[in-house]
C-alpha cells in the first residue's frame, strides 16, 4: 500500500510541475479545442521554435497528461483523461466544488476514440432536459428563434434536411443529409454550400446530448472542414449560436443583441 501511495504521490507531482508551466497549459488548451494534434499543428499557435514546443510536449507526456499516437509519419497527441482524473479525485473532489464544468469539459474530450481528430469541438452546460435541448435543435420554430434560420427537416436518417432563411425568402443556406438520429441523444448531419460543387467541402457536424440531473452537456462537434480558416469562421459561429440555444433554454428568450452581430474584437 505504500509503495502504490508513493507512486500514485510521484505521478502527481510530476502532473503538478508540468501544469506550472503557462506554455505546458496553453499546449493542454489547444488540445482541448483541438484533439489529436500533430506537432506542426501545434506550433502554428505558439511563436516557439520546433524543438521548444517538442520539449514542452515531451515533458507533458512524461506527466501523463498527453497521450501520443502514430499516424503514419506523422505523431497525433491527445489529452489524456488519467492524470486529470487523479487529480480530480485526490485535489479537487474532496473540496466539493460543485459542477466542474472546464474538468468535465476536459475529460470528455480527452475520452473520445483516437482516431476521432475533430476539427472544432464546442462543449456546453445547460440547465434544461435532453428531450427540451433535442426539440430547439430540431424544431424549426425553435431554431428560427435564437439560430436566425430554421432547421428543416423530419429528422429520420438518410433525409435530407436545409438551414433555411427567416427573411420571407425561404432561401437554404445550408443543405445536407441526416446521417443519425437517436432521440433525443445524438444526431449526426452533414453540411454544405447548396451552391457550391456536388461532392465538395462537405462537412460533418455531430451533436451528443448528455442529461446529468437537472443539467444537460451539449458537444458540438464539426469535422471535415475545408482548411483552417473555415475552422476559424465555424468556431465563432457556433460559440454565437450556442450561446444563444443555453439562454432559449434557461430563460426562455434569446440574448438582447444576436452574438454574431457584435464586431470582433
Amino acid at each position: 500500500m505504500l509503495a502504490y501511495r508513493e507512486v500514485v504521490n510521484d505521478r502527481m507531482n510530476a502532473a503538478f510541475k508540468a501544469l506550472a508551466d503557462p506554455t505546458r497549459r496553453l499546449l493542454l488548451d489547444r488540445l482541448f479545442v483541438a484533439n489529436g494534434q500533430s506537432l506542426g499543428e501545434l506550433c502554428e499557435s505558439l511563436d516557439m521554435s520546433r524543438q521548444a514546443v517538442t520539449q514542452h510536449l515531451t515533458a507533458l507526456e512524461d506527466a501523463n497528461l498527453i497521450s501520443t499516437v502514430r499516424q503514419g509519419r506523422t505523431k497525433l497527441h491527445y489529452l489524456n483523461p488519467v492524470a486529470l482524473e487523479e487529480i480530480r479525485e485526490r485535489w479537487i473532489n474532496k473540496f466539493e466544488v460543485p459542477r466542474l464544468h472546464a474538468l468535465s469539459a476536459v475529460k470528455k474530450l480527452a475520452e473520445e476514440a483516437m482516431t476521432d481528430k475533430p476539427s472544432f469541438v464546442y462543449v456546453t452546460y445547460i440547465a434544461s432536459t435532453a428531450e427540451n435541448v433535442w426539440k430547439a435543435l430540431t424544431d424549426a420554430g425553435a431554431t428560427a428563434e435564437y439560430w436566425g434560420h430554421s432547421n428543416v427537416s423530419d429528422w429520420q436518417p438518410g433525409s435530407t434536411w436545409e438551414h433555411r432563411r427567416i427573411d420571407g425568402s425561404n432561401i437554404a443556406d445550408v443543405v445536407g443529409t441526416v446521417v443519425e438520429s437517436s432521440p433525443p441523444s445524438r444526431l449526426v448531419t452533414t453540411w454544405a454550400d447548396p451552391n457550391g460543387e456536388p461532392g465538395v467541402d462537405i462537412s460533418r457536424v455531430s451533436f451528443d446530448i448528455e442529461a446529468f440531473g437537472a443539467i444537460v452537456r451539449l458537444t458540438v462537434k464539426h469535422t471535415d472542414l475545408a482548411d483552417e480558416s473555415a475552422r476559424m469562421e465555424v468556431a465563432g459561429g457556433w460559440s454565437a449560436v450556442l450561446s444563444n440555444l443555453k439562454s432559449y433554454l434557461e430563460t426562455g428568450n434569446t440574448l438582447p443583441v444576436a452574438p454574431w452581430e457584435m464586431p470582433v474584437g
